[in-house]
């Protein structure tokens, strides 16, 4: 069918919006793509309730609001209509993950998105999952593994959002996911206390400043690094453990320097060192860290681009996927990608037709 899939990711730029058609076991065909930014004055709200504090309700039903106005902006933007598409893929926001403590909060209203679009909605794909044991992230790798049917293996996909994850796969069904460490939060949280900017556009602050090796080393012996995998993170799991007293530039390019260091540790857990790394999210946009990629690990490094995908749509498609797959009872998650005892399905379905 087609599929319509939402993203709102870690770094809090905006909504993405991606059309596939699929059976959510393989991939027949990419449609369009539309990011929608979020107002400064929604993306100031998503921060002041991450970690789940603060008015949580209303600015769930606001952020549901504006997916809406997403998928009509979508389709106003490419002449299509809401009911050529099957199904809805609505990830909502993460602003809790502790899977230790079997807890994950993804908010997002879909029964009210279902009200509003008029089609059928999946959403909360990761309470599943974290209630089983799992880690309920990284989710997007069975998408990936979907893709990747035709290119050489091993390939990783590396995929640098706020946080950063890899899926590796291996030869046959082989396959193993997780997350690295951090990906853009740290420097765009950097970037925004000490210039207002959202971001290190460029990677221009950290070209001009130099990592700082003993605060880079000290960074890298966090815990988390020594646990095998597979593993996730919130998104602020190293905002206090990376607290530093350094330049404006040398701070952000320490920070760049520490997530692809956390990417080559990544290269040890896996089972046989990558051919190629395909590169997807926001981080692929900074050539600082794309440039120390290169230098840093084993195998070619590319962007998502060049084996032709979309590195901004990919997680929205993703999650298009995975609608789909929880329509047909197909797992979501697998032992090699969150942990979790057994495969498991995943994913609330909600009906326009039933009001909650």
């Amino acid at each position: 069918m087609h599929a319509l899939g939402l993203m709102s990711g870690t770094s809090l730029d905006g909504i993405d919006v991606a059309a596939i058609r699929t059976d959510g076991e393989t991939v027949e065909g990419f449609g369009p793509a539309l990011t929608v930014p979020y107002t400064d004055v929604l993306r100031r709200r998503l921060r002041s309730i991450l970690g789940g504090n603060g008015a949580v309700a209303e600015v769930e039903h606001d952020l549901t609001l504006a997916h809406a106005e997403a998928v009509k902006a979508f389709c106003v933007a490419f002449k299509v209509g809401v009911k050529d598409f099957g199904v809805i893929g609505f990830h909502g926001h993460t602003i809790l993950h502790r899977p230790q403590d079997r807890r994950t909060w993804q908010i997002g209203d879909g029964a009210l998105l279902a009200r509003l679009t008029g089609i059928e909605v999946v959403s909360d794909f990761r309470s599943a999952d974290v209630a089983a044991g799992g880690q309920g992230a990284p989710l997007v790798p069975l998408y990936h593994q979907a893709l990747a049917r035709h290119l050489p293996r091993p390939t990783a996909v590396l995929n640098i959002g706020g946080v950063a994850n890899v899926t590796w796969i291996g030869a046959g069904e082989a396959i193993l996911a997780f997350d690295t460490g951090p990906g853009n939060a740290l420097m765009d949280d950097w970037a925004l206390a000490w210039t207002g900017l959202p971001l290190d556009r460029d990677g221009a602050l950290a070209r001009a400043g130099r990592a700082d090796d003993a605060v880079l080393a000290r960074l890298c012996r966090h815990p988390f690094f020594d646990r095998k995998p597979p593993k996730s993170l919130d998104r602020d799991d190293f905002a206090r453990h990376a607290a530093l007293t350094l330049a404006v530039c040398d701070g952000a390019a320490t920070l760049a320097a520490f997530t692809v260091r956390a990417v080559a540790m990544a290269e040890g857990h896996m089972p046989v060192p990558p051919l190629q790394w395909i590169v997807t999210g926001g981080g692929r946009h900074n050539p600082v860290l794309m440039a120390e990629l290169v230098r840093s690990v084993d195998g070619d490094v590319m962007t998502a681009e060049s084996v032709g995908w979309d590195g901004d749509a990919l997680e929205a498609q993703a999650f298009a996927f995975l609608a789909v797959r929880s329509l047909r009872g197909l797992p979501i998650s697998l032992p090699a990608t969150t942990g979790v005892v057994r495969p498991m399905m995943g994913g609330r379905r909600f009906s326009p037709n039933v009001v909650g």
